[in-house]
């Protein structure tokens, strides 16, 4: 069989222009190749976009906060950064794709695919055998790599190193899978158990991946040798400086660049107008600082506003069965990073950035 029909699927384009500022629109993965693939396109898409959700939610409170130029994925691309930031896209966005496919598989959203049963019957454990409906990761694992991966068609080193933080992210789904048991037995004795393996929330492998962010390792490559391109050197420097990484870590290669500061034409848009938090419930010690991370250490000031939200209150259940509430409107303080007055602003503003930038 010649090579070409081994080409499952040519990926044109993954992600769609931003619609406006505060919408994400991820645009249908447009493929050739057989028809059959054409059923995952959907859960792709909505895996991809799961991801970046997912991402946003991690970043919510720090200077880079997965803007829309994050979603500049591929080395096809103008963007060829290659950050500790543009890793965690990698991950987050393999990984939302990988857990899409494998839970609509599980759930027969697809003819061809079904739960994992190829360890059924077996004892797994003292008490507990194999059994019931496990997710299938192998699947979802093949067909994510199919879809994502495709995006990159050079060998240089950053498509090597964007290869490299996909697959941390498909490792991530398999890595926070979760162990289910049922009781059998006499009078509910639970004499012996049948378990599977579940997903977790998609939440947990967030968290997961955020922390490999944080220890994410820079690779110190050989500047001479990577200049040679494509040749035998630059791939001998590329393969020698991988050996030394495990699979499950974030790598990346550039510096991040201050978040503080907009820059066009990187796609950053600086802290000035961000949102930061300073009171409220349940707030972590990150998130109390984040008036100081997002403004003060960026030579902003905090600017208190007073925003009237309309909420749901009053509440009442009527029989039988509505729940009937009121609008109730209330003013509330919201804290805001805003550019200091020139007559006030300090002549030498220090950014502290302890460790890497955010």
């Amino acid at each position: 069989m010649r090579r070409s029909t081994f080409l499952i699927l040519s990926i044109v384009g993954v992600y769609s222009t931003i619609l406006h500022a505060a919408a994400w629109s991820v645009n249908n993965f447009l493929m050739t190749g057989p028809k059959a693939y054409l059923t995952y396109s959907s859960s792709v898409a909505a895996g991809a976009h799961s991801g970046m959700e997912e991402c946003k939610f991690q970043f919510g409170w720090e200077r880079w906060n997965c803007p829309e130029s994050a979603l500049q994925l591929s080395t096809h691309n103008r963007l060829r950064s290659a950050t500790r930031e543009t890793s965690f896209v990698h991950a987050i966005s393999s990984a939302g794709v990988m857990y899409t496919l494998t839970r609509n598989c599980s759930m027969g959203d697809f003819e061809s695919c079904g739960c994992d049963d190829s360890r059924n019957g077996r004892v797994g454990g003292r008490g507990w055998v194999w059994g019931g409906c496990s997710d299938n990761v192998e699947f979802g694992e093949r067909i994510s790599k199919l879809f994502v991966d495709a995006l990159e068609t050079g060998h240089d080193t950053r498509a090597l190193i964007n290869l490299h933080n996909n697959e941390v992210g498909r490792l991530a789904v398999k890595a926070t899978m979760k162990r289910a048991c049922k009781c059998h037995g006499v009078s509910g004795s639970c004499s012996i158990q049948t378990c599977w393996l579940q997903l977790a929330e998609f939440r947990e492998i967030g968290n997961y991946l955020k922390i490999k962010y944080d220890q994410a390792h820079k690779l110190e490559m050989d500047k001479r040798r990577m200049r040679a391109g494509n040749s035998a050197d630059s791939r001998g420097a590329t393969a020698e400086t991988f050996h030394h990484i495990h699979a499950t870590e974030l790598v990346f290669l550039e510096d991040s660049p201050d978040y503080c500061t907009r820059n066009a034409s990187l796609g950053h848009h600086g802290t000035e107008g961000r949102e930061c938090l300073q009171t409220g419930k349940n707030l972590s010690q990150w998130e109390k600082r984040s008036c100081r991370r997002l403004c003060t250490e960026c030579g902003l000031r905090v600017e208190e506003r007073r925003t009237e939200v309309v909420a749901s209150c009053n509440c009442k259940f009527h029989w039988c069965c509505t729940v009937r509430c009121e609008q109730c409107r209330q003013l509330v303080a919201k804290h805001f990073c805003a550019r200091r007055d020139s007559a006030t602003a300090p002549n030498n503003i220090r950014r502290r950035n302890r460790g890497h930038k955010r």
